[in-house]
């Protein structure tokens, strides 16, 4: 299924498909389910977030090692905001119980805040792929430009329009707008540390609708999509394509752990919110103990609040414990289906054929 696409960058020159695999920072996104979208005829992407520039390295091996097709790497932009260290050493003390409970130290919060970004960026310019996205802010005209000239197509996710104008202006090839529905982390350019982080931002189609008004690039479109027919919905409103994160978490090729995966359509869990409790930045997951007990109090503080409580996450992991878990996912995740993911591709790109059909006869409506 071909589809159109805004300013002199084409996405159908990447991919066949409308469809866009969310990169998803801590081991969802591994090679192997880039590499099942890719081969399908989406856009598979790896997320390089809280990895060494070396093991995102290895993984762009191993994905060019199981598929040909284009795919896209993600990169975190170093985040320099100042951090109020009262606050963070409040925080630390009320998580005192949780490191007893799971018998594990908290962790370091003076650990490096740029994520190895000029290391990763050094890797993917001497060695270029496809395509490389930004999160948590926009990257400078000379990074997209150096990038151009070795091949690689640039976009950058935004959440508003004047981030969106950001990214036109620095020379981004695309924007990947990200509604206020989206799993994981918000990707906005500035945490306002003076917000709550549970209710700042657009929902998808208003946010689209601006955002198409505000700049000429493609749009890539993420928030909350779960079917074919949102999908056409979203190419109908000026999208160029539709990124899809918590629809894919859950396929057998996802690296995510097995607790999160069933977690998505456990009637235990049946809301997501908004909270800083795992990071210290506003990030959509499912409400758990966890989230209840100490969202209320986490800091604008990241990343040294993923630091503080990554020990605790991957312990509570070990023992079984979704309860003290970040179970990231879309306002959508009910409708998750776990299906192998070219098979998901492939069900998505006929749903959004069904969904254009019903309308060109009539008979139904994008809903």
């Amino acid at each position: 299924m071909a589809f159109e696409s805004r300013g002199v960058f084409a996405l159908a020159d990447l991919c066949p498909h409308p469809v866009v695999q969310a990169p998803m920072a801590g081991g969802a996104s591994c090679p192997e389910l880039a590499a099942a979208v890719s081969r399908a005829g989406g856009l598979g992407f790896l997320a390089a977030g809280y990895k060494t520039p070396e093991a995102m390295y290895r993984e762009i091996q191993r994905l060019r090692g199981l598929t040909d097709r284009p795919f896209g790497v993600n990169v975190f932009m170093p985040q320099g905001q100042g951090v109020d260290p009262a606050a963070l050493e409040a925080y630390r003390e009320q998580l005192a119980g949780e490191a007893a409970w799971y018998d594990t130290p908290l962790g370091d919060t003076d650990a490096s805040s740029d994520d190895a970004y000029d290391g990763k960026l050094a890797i993917l310019a001497n060695d270029p792929v496809p395509v490389v996205s930004f999160t948590f802010g926009c990257p400078t005209r000379t990074v997209c430009e150096a990038f151009a000239k070795v091949g690689t197509r640039t976009i950058v996710t935004v959440t508003s329009p004047a981030e969106a104008l950001a990214a036109e202006r620095a020379g981004a090839d695309a924007v990947c707008v990200q509604g206020i529905e989206a799993g994981g982390h918000q990707g906005t350019h500035r945490d306002d540390p003076h917000a709550d982080g549970t209710s700042a931002g657009l929902g998808l189609l208003s946010l689209l609708t601006e955002v198409r008004e505000t700049v000429r690039l493609p749009i890539i479109a993420a928030g909350g999509l779960m079917r074919g027919s949102q999908i056409a919905a979203v190419l109908a409103a000026g999208a160029s394509a539709a990124q899809l994160g918590t629809a894919f978490l859950v396929c057998p090729e996802s690296g995510a752990d097995p607790l999160h995966k069933q977690a998505m359509t456990d009637p235990m869990f049946p809301r997501t919110e908004l909270t800083r409790a795992f990071s210290g930045r506003p990030a959509r997951g499912l409400v758990n103990r966890f989230l209840r007990e100490h969202g209320p109090y986490a800091p604008a503080a990241y990343p040294q609040v993923h630091h503080l409580t990554a020990g605790l996450r991957k312990a509570a992991a070990r023992s079984g414990d979704p309860q003290g878990m970040a179970l990231w996912a879309g306002q959508g995740h009910r409708l998750a289906r776990e299906l192998p993911a070219h098979h998901l591709v492939e069900l998505l790109v006929s749903e959004v054929e069904a969904a254009r059909q019903a309308v060109r006869s009539g008979s139904g409506a994008l809903s």
